[in-house]
């Protein structure tokens, strides 16, 4: 039997895509030319840009009970240097989509700036948002793809199970591969505030049987009957923040969130809540994470770390714009009007 991947508490690191901080600067406002700095020398309003061509860096970083340190291996800082986190940016693209960046400081006073989402050298981003007391968490749990607690997961025979009664060797029912055995489930609690606040999918949006609750960059899987103008396939994987409408789905803000997630052998489409949704998918983060002496071990568990993800169409935000949201939402049933 695969022994089961330990706890993310014990793990002694994780690696990361981070860039220097001055080289997002300002292009537009106050403070036109500046890199991005400390939350009391920003200005909300300024219009951001990262360098073209720019090559991010790659971040290790160990956790000591003292706090996070860079770890051997990093393309930025000294082993052994310290790291805190100094503050948290939400930017907004011209077509509306929002990022988070997370601002850290090294001891030698570097900053770096880890993007949440994807950041492109070719769009303009407006500064909209300001918080200068993120929460002490550790970066592995920022860039998990979580699902919270109480999530029903359909099993291999059809049963639905809570995602946190799941143990390592569980068969869950995959889309692409059928009954596959869970290797690993991590946790983290986290308070639910911006970019960690979960969104909710109501019961019957997408045609789920119980509210459905992800992190807000967790994707599902949406498969459309009629290929759209503008799409490569079919299918669709959507970003759960970009489904916001603030009617049938909404961003829970507020108190604290267990969130859950689940490694396969293959990066998998699962059914949570009844509804297609992705696992985590292993690559070079999560081998860093891992004692050297179960590296190879690793690699041998998880031909995913090849980086191949689940094939379909990333959906933007500026599509849903123009389609519609509803468009992807499963009908009501009949009947169900004249209630």
């Amino acid at each position: 039997m695969t022994p089961p991947l330990p706890d993310p508490a014990a793990l002694p690191g994780h690696a990361c895509q981070v860039f220097p901080a001055e080289c997002i600067y300002v292009i537009h406002g106050v403070n036109a030319g500046d890199g991005l700095s400390g939350p009391q020398d920003v200005c909300e309003g300024d219009i951001y840009a990262l360098e073209e061509e720019v090559q991010p860096l790659r971040l290790i970083l160990s956790h000591a009970q003292e706090g996070q340190r860079v770890a051997t291996g990093s393309q930025i800082g000294q082993p052994g240097e310290a790291i805190r986190l100094e503050a948290r940016y939400t930017l907004m693209a011209p077509d509306g989509d929002k990022i988070d960046l997370m601002l850290m400081r090294l001891d030698s006073g570097a900053g770096v700036v880890l993007p949440l989402s994807p950041m492109s050298g070719a769009a303009d981003y407006t500064l909209v948002a300001i918080d200068d007391a993120p929460e002490a968490v550790r970066l592995a749990d920022l860039l998990c793809v979580s699902f919270a607690g109480g999530t029903m997961i359909t099993l291999a025979d059809g049963r639905q199970h809570p995602i946190e009664a799941l143990r390592a060797g569980d068969k869950v029912l995959t889309r692409d591969h059928g009954p596959q055995p869970l290797r690993w489930l991590g946790k983290a609690t986290l308070r639910a505030q911006g970019a960690f606040a979960p969104v909710v999918i109501t019961a019957g949006t997408l045609g789920n049987a119980g509210d459905l609750i992800v992190s807000p960059h967790h994707r599902i899987f949406l498969y459309q009957r009629q290929r759209r103008a503008g799409l490569q396939t079919s299918e669709l994987l959507v970003q759960a923040k970009h489904l916001v409408d603030d009617e049938r789905v909404f961003q829970r803000v507020g108190g604290f969130v267990d969130y859950y997630s689940l490694v396969f052998d293959q990066h998998e489409i699962i059914y949570a809540e009844g509804v297609p949704a992705e696992s985590l998918m292993v690559n070079d983060a999560t081998l860093s994470r891992l004692p050297a002496d179960m590296a190879e071990d690793v690699k041998a568990q998880f031909p995913g770390l090849a980086q191949v993800q689940h094939f379909g169409t990333e959906a933007s935000r500026q599509f849903l714009d123009e389609v519609g949201r509803s468009a992807l939402y499963s009908p009501p049933r009949r009947g169900a009007e004249e209630k």
